[in-house]
């Protein structure tokens, strides 16, 4: 299949079963978050996924490789992002496993049902509404600013989407942790397990991963942190093992 890659994009080797990702090469990119959120998230096999605010697609994909879900769900605002991700879909051959949907998530009962999956997985933005001018129109900044959606929308849309039961998942900031697990509760989603991300040993974490159960009963587990660099500056082998990479062969 023939793939229209722009002018101003790029395809990366995302280095795991021979994936590949479009990304614009003056836009939002993927980061470790992105990366982190699809081995920690908790999907049941089989399952009907979201992802919302899906982007680039990196999510959608790196879920659908790793977790052996039925189907999932990519839904995104931003109508070239939403463009750019189904051209991914195409280039991978996903298209019977994934579908992107242009749409907003204040929307997403509406355009889906409620209680329509098992499973949501979210990268929402991390900034708050009102920290400067920002451009509304900026793609980098309504992916990095509560702009079009704040953390109380993401969180109670997803509880309507779930199914009794159904698993939610997220990658945030610590610092906004207190008002994830307020809104997670106030919604039904209770917390069930949590990691902290550190960028090496000593120094403060710098990302959350949480997870929550629709219906739950109240029982958070909190996982020992993880290191995203060693003492001597490089990758963990825990790292080295999500990325799919071979430790001993980057040191050759």
């Amino acid at each position: 299949m023939d793939i229209t890659i722009m002018g101003n994009e790029r395809i990366d080797d995302l280095q795991y079963r021979g994936l590949r990702l479009i990304q614009k090469t003056d836009g939002f990119c993927f980061g470790i978050d992105a990366v982190l959120l699809s081995y920690f998230a908790q999907v049941p096999k089989n399952a009907s996924v979201i992802d919302l605010g899906t982007g680039t697609g990196i999510i959608a994909m790196l879920v659908a490789a790793k977790k052996g879900p039925a189907r999932v769900v990519g839904l995104e605002i931003q109508a070239d992002m939403a463009e750019m991700a189904a051209r991914s879909v195409a280039l991978n051959g996903l298209q019977d496993k994934i579908s992107i949907v242009r749409g907003d998530i204040k929307d997403a009962v509406q355009l889906f049902g409620p209680s329509s999956f098992d499973a949501v997985v979210t990268n929402p933005p991390y900034m708050e509404k009102g920290g400067g001018r920002l451009n509304p129109e900026d793609s980098k900044a309504i992916s990095r600013h509560e702009i079009l959606c704040s953390l109380e929308d993401v969180i109670s849309v997803s509880a309507r989407l779930l199914k009794h039961g159904g698993k939610f998942s997220m990658v945030h900031r610590p610092h906004r942790l207190a008002d994830i697990m307020y809104n997670m509760r106030k919604y039904g989603i209770e917390p069930k397990l949590m990691r902290l991300v550190h960028p090496s040993p000593g120094k403060r974490p710098n990302l959350v991963l949480i997870s929550g159960t629709r219906g739950g009963r109240a029982e958070l587990r909190v996982q020992e942190p993880l290191y995203v660099y060693d003492s001597s500056g490089r990758y963990t082998k825990e790292i080295d093992e999500i990325y799919g990479r071979d430790a001993e062969a980057d040191d050759r």
